[in-house]
C-alpha cells in the first residue's frame, strides 16, 4: 500500500479537480438557471446597472410589463434596431456578415447586433468590446431565443436598456426624458427615444440635435414598413397595437 502522505495528497488532488468540476459546472448552468426565473420575473439589475453605479452613476429603473408600454415606443426600438426581429431566430446573418467584414478590414464594426443579442448581452455579460463577448453572445442568444417567447424578449430588453446616465428601461426612460409614463409616449417621443438608444449617455431624446431629429424621422418611417408578422409575435394577451 502506498505511504499514508501520499494517499492524503491523492486525496487532496482529487478534492480540488472534484471542487473545481463542481463550479465548472455551476458557472455553466448560471446562465439556463437565469433564463429560466427570468422568463416570468422581472430582472433586478444587469451587468452594466453595477458597473455604472461603480462610475458614479444613479440607479433609476421601475419594471413595467409589455402590456404597460406604449406601442408607439415597442414600435420603434424594432423598426430601429432590428426590423427582421420576428423573422429570424436570433441573429440577422446578413447584416453580422457585413459586421464582422467591417471588423476584418479594421473598421469599427457597426450593427449586426438583433435585439435579441443585445438582450442576451445586456442580461449577461459587461459592455466591453472583445472577440470573446461576441463568442459568448451567440450561446446566450440561442438560450433565450430556445427559452422565451418573442414578446418576453422585448419585454426584457425593453426594462433594461440603457437610455441616458443612470436611466435602465421604459418607464424610466419616459420620465426622465419627457416627464410622462411608458404607456402614455407618443409616436415622436417614442421615436426619439428608439433614435438615442445606440448612445444614450452622449443623446438626449428631450433635447435632440439635428441628427437624433432626422434619425426620428426616419424611424418614423420604418414604424409603418413594420408588418403583420410582427404585430403578430410581440403581441401579448390583452395588447392593442
Amino acid at each position: 500500500m502506498p505511504p499514508r502522505r501520499t494517499r492524503i495528497r491523492r486525496n487532496a488532488s482529487w478534492f480540488r479537480w472534484a471542487t473545481l468540476g463542481w463550479l465548472l459546472l455551476a458557472l455553466a448552468m448560471l446562465p439556463l438557471l437565469l433564463a429560466v426565473v427570468f422568463r416570468w420575473a422581472p430582472v433586478p439589475a444587469t451587468p452594466l446597472m453595477a458597473q455604472r453605479l461603480l462610475q458614479g452613476y444613479g440607479y433609476h429603473k421601475d419594471w413595467v410589463p409589455l402590456t404597460a408600454i406604449s406601442p408607439h415606443l415597442r414600435h420603434a426600438v424594432v423598426a430601429a434596431e432590428d426590423n427582421l426581429f420576428c423573422q429570424h431566430n436570433g441573429f440577422d446573418w446578413k447584416q453580422l456578415n457585413k459586421a464582422i467584414d467591417q471588423w476584418q478590414e479594421g473598421n469599427s464594426s457597426k450593427g449586426g447586433s438583433t435585439i435579441s443579442m443585445q438582450t442576451a448581452k445586456n442580461l449577461y455579460l459587461l459592455p466591453v468590446r472583445a472577440v470573446w463577448r461576441k463568442a459568448l453572445e451567440m450561446p446566450l442568444t440561442l438560450l433565450l431565443e430556445s427559452l422565451w417567447p418573442k414578446h418576453r424578449i422585448l419585454e426584457v430588453y425593453l426594462n433594461i436598456a440603457e437610455w441616458g446616465p443612470g436611466v435602465y428601461g421604459a418607464q424610466a426612460a419616459a420620465q426622465h426624458h419627457f416627464g410622462t409614463s411608458a404607456r402614455n409616449l407618443s409616436p415622436q417621443q417614442a421615436a426619439r427615444l428608439a433614435a438615442i438608444l445606440p448612445l444614450p449617455l452622449q443623446w438626449s431624446a428631450a433635447r435632440p440635435g439635428p441628427y437624433v431629429q432626422a434619425r426620428a424621422r426616419h424611424i418614423q418611417t420604418r414604424v409603418r414598413q413594420l408588418g403583420p408578422t410582427y404585430l403578430a409575435c410581440t403581441k401579448t394577451p390583452n395588447t392593442k397595437h
